[in-house]
């Protein structure tokens, strides 16, 4: 039930950086995430886990909040680094689960999903907790990922075009298990010339077990939204953007 082999923290990331701004299949919303989080992050300072190629550590700087991150790739650290104002901007490298930094922040932020990329619910704990002892009194949690629909898929697979033009497509192969709540993916790009692959696990949580994971950690939920827009989170939403607060018992 463990990773791929040969898998490990950076392996996406190092694999994929080449190419990763270029990928069609980004949302077209970091300037809408960046609005949201500075508003949360006040003054800052701000930690963003999983900070890749800066899509929105960059627009989120760019509103007045002092941003640092952690990755565990290196190659997508360089190409952070590469874009104008991303050579300023503090990063560790390593394992966010860890949050193996110096400090307290106004604001800890993941998205996109990236915090499923925590293979197992112990990481995913370690995570929050580590979280919450580097939140500074008055401090925020953002989380953004799917709710997770198993109808998605069909005999435990799924196979899903995720863009398609004249030149390439990009597909995704998914087998799902169901009881570890893990998909272990497949990201294919075809193009005229060339096939290239990237293995993409992850465990999935629903959002009353990262409530409870918070909770277990000093912190509650204090809003909950359907996307960064603060549409209303409904049964019918396939996304959150979830805010957590430390509880009496977890302020610092």
């Amino acid at each position: 039930m463990g990773s791929p082999e040969g898998y490990d923290a950076a392996t996406y990331g190092d694999a994929i950086a080449d190419v990763y701004d270029d990928l069609p299949t980004h949302p077209p919303d970091a300037d809408e995430a960046a609005e949201l989080l500075a508003e949360v992050a006040g003054s800052g300072p701000a930690l963003e886990l999983a900070i890749g190629t800066g899509r929105i550590a960059l627009p989120l700087v760019r509103r007045g909040v002092a941003v640092s991150g952690i990755d565990a790739s290196e190659a997508m650290v360089a190409r952070l680094r590469a874009k104008p104002g991303g050579e300023r901007l503090p990063v560790t490298i390593g394992d966010f689960a860890d949050v193996d930094v110096d400090g307290r922040f106004a604001l800890v932020f993941v998205v996109y999903n990236t915090f499923f990329a925590l293979l197992d619910q112990a990481s995913q704990q370690r995570c929050f907790r580590r979280v919450a002892e580097h939140l500074a009194p008055g401090g925020r949690f953002v989380i953004e990922a799917f709710v997770p629909d198993l109808s998605r898929f069909e005999r435990g697979q799924r196979v899903e075009v995720r863009h398609i033009d004249s030149e390439s497509a990009l597909l995704m192969l998914s087998r799902h298990r169901p009881a570890a709540q893990r998909v272990d993916s497949m990201l294919i790009r075809i193009a005229n010339d060339s096939v290239r692959t990237w293995p993409v696990p992850i465990r999935y949580s629903y959002p009353s077990e990262l409530d409870l994971m918070a909770e277990q950690a000093g912190l509650q939920p204090e809003h909950r939204w359907g996307g960064w827009a603060r549409q209303p989170f409904t049964d019918a939403s396939v996304k959150h953007v979830s805010v957590y607060a430390p509880t009496a018992a977890g302020t610092h």
